[in-house]
């Protein structure tokens, strides 16, 4: 439990996640995203009179692969029911949902806090739902400039999965590192693409506070957090907000909250509904979903490897640190950059440093997503190979990392136009380092009067003064060598 000074802090997610299927859950239509509104509504999207529905097999089969990563029970029968309420991007009235006999039972998952500490996150199930639509607010307006609300109903009927925690996590860091391992899951697993900012996976957070040894709070939900940083502000903010409530006190609405990123403030949207404000009812139709034995067992061989395994064999196969492991680990696409770095380049302990430090610093800055970046992992690669080989000195990686990063080229290319190679001609080498020792007699004079500890740091001079000469472009361990033979 984390304390905010004598009050405790209990945290539970409700995590939808958009599942990667061509079509949509009970249509044949497009999921494709990005499209003018409402090109992908087919008649059932749009809940016209007649029309049936049919499930998406693919859809169940994620929503098993899920379960299967988390260790949870998989229910062999499960059933879609109705949720009524009236919203307009709803046109059916009902969303199809489950409730009483979800698709994923019980299961659990491990996270790992900045301590290093392991802390096991039940997760209470997880249940297949279509999406509704989206209202676009103030995008259209009426002949006298009045804002009018437009729906678009490209995303009804999308599937998703969403999976409900117990209340396990007690502050910001238990929530974000558990959203970030079922992100690290469910993106290893590909049944998501993982992509936030388009809304592919939203997390609801429930908090409520308490005194040590009380009951549960009462509890608020802040919806639909698009990003990690958002909802570590977010939580921060409402446990503040409720623990003043509390000390001043009043007492805290079970409501639901909307959080807003650029302005990081928070404020009510509605009071909060129990489920039989939804008058739930199995949906009459849609028959039960029967998965067998057979099905489950076909599934579970055919899994992936997951972001737990994959961290393990990195530390045993690439002797990494557990905490580097970890970073290159978690996600799919950094993972997959990271082997692809170490086998060109023919060292991993090199290619994961580069990937945590000058690649991730340069994303970093520029907003970028490792998929986006610039340098190729098998550029990078070649650039270790250089580095390995002598080729280039640390110092001139980095400057050939910059330019490949502009867009300059290859790393081999780079070194080629711009003349970076290392000088490792120990005749000309020689020459210059006579030249630096004849230059500069007074410092010569000081460094033969010096003791030994002190001479350790006095040759850094001539190996600066060496380097100016050469542009960097003296190999340094060369340089030390031979200024230690003449001097």
């Amino acid at each position: 439990m984390s304390h905010s000074g004598n009050w405790e802090v209990v945290i539970g997610l409700e995590v939808h996640v958009q599942l990667a299927t061509q079509s949509k859950i009970f249509s044949g239509t497009s999921t494709q995203t990005g499209d003018d509104p409402n090109r992908h509504a087919s008649l059932i999207d749009l809940g016209m009179p007649g029309t049936l529905p049919v499930v998406n097999k693919e859809a169940i089969r994620n929503a098993v692969r899920f379960g299967l990563a988390v260790n949870a029970d998989i229910a062999r029968r499960s059933v879609f029911e109705r949720k009524n309420y009236f919203y307009p991007d709803l046109p059916k009235g009902y969303q199809t949902t489950q409730l009483a006999e979800p698709i994923v039972g019980a299961g659990e998952v491990e996270i790992q806090l900045e301590s290093g500490d392991k802390k096991v996150v039940r997760i209470h199930h997880a249940h297949l739902e279509e999406d509704a639509g989206k209202s676009l607010h103030e995008a259209f307006s009426d002949y006298m400039g009045h804002g009018q609300t437009g729906i678009d109903l490209n995303r009804a009927g999308t599937p998703l999965i969403e999976i409900v925690s117990e209340p396990d996590m007690s502050g910001a860091e238990d929530a974000v590192a558990f959203a970030r391992k079922l992100h690290s899951i469910v993106t290893s697993l590909g049944i998501c693409d993982g992509d936030m900012s388009q809304g592919n996976m939203r997390f609801d957070v429930n908090i409520s506070v308490r005194r040590p040894g009380e009951p549960l709070g009462t509890r608020t939900e802040t919806k639909n957090l698009n990003s990690f940083r958002f909802m570590e502000k977010a939580i921060a903010l409402e446990v503040a907000r409720q623990i003043d409530v509390l000390e001043d006190g009043g007492e805290i609405v079970q409501e639901t909250r909307l959080y807003n990123g650029e302005t990081n403030t928070a404020r009510s949207m509605r009071t909060k509904e129990e489920a039989n404000d939804y008058r739930y009812f199995p949906c009459p139709d849609l028959l039960p979903v029967m998965v067998s034995e057979e099905d489950i067992q076909t599934l579970r061989d055919e899994l992936p490897e997951l972001p737990d395994a994959r961290k393990a064999r990195y530390i045993e196969q690439y002797q990494l640190s557990a905490y580097d492991a970890d970073l290159l680990s978690g996600s799919i696409a950094t993972a997959r950059y990271f082997e692809t770095a170490a086998e060109h380049g023919g060292d991993a302990k090199l290619a994961a440093n580069w990937v945590m430090g000058e690649l991730a610093a340069k994303l970093n800055a520029e907003d970028k997503d490792i998929a986006d970046s610039p340098v190729s992992a098998e550029h990078l690669g070649e650039l270790i190979q250089r580095l390995k080989d002598g080729t280039i000195s640390s110092k001139i990686a980095k400057q050939v990392f910059e330019a490949c990063w502009n867009g300059d080229g290859s790393p081999d290319r780079i070194i080629e136009a711009q003349g970076l190679k290392q000088m490792s001609d120990s005749g000309e080498l020689e020459k210059i380092v006579d030249q630096v020792i004849a230059d500069s007699p007074a410092q010569v004079e000081d460094y033969r009067n010096s003791d030994d500890a002190k001479r350790k740091k006095k040759i850094g001079f001539f190996v600066g003064q060496v380097m100016k000469a050469t542009q960097g472009k003296a190999n340094p361990q060369q340089v030390n060598q031979l200024l230690q033979e003449k001097l």
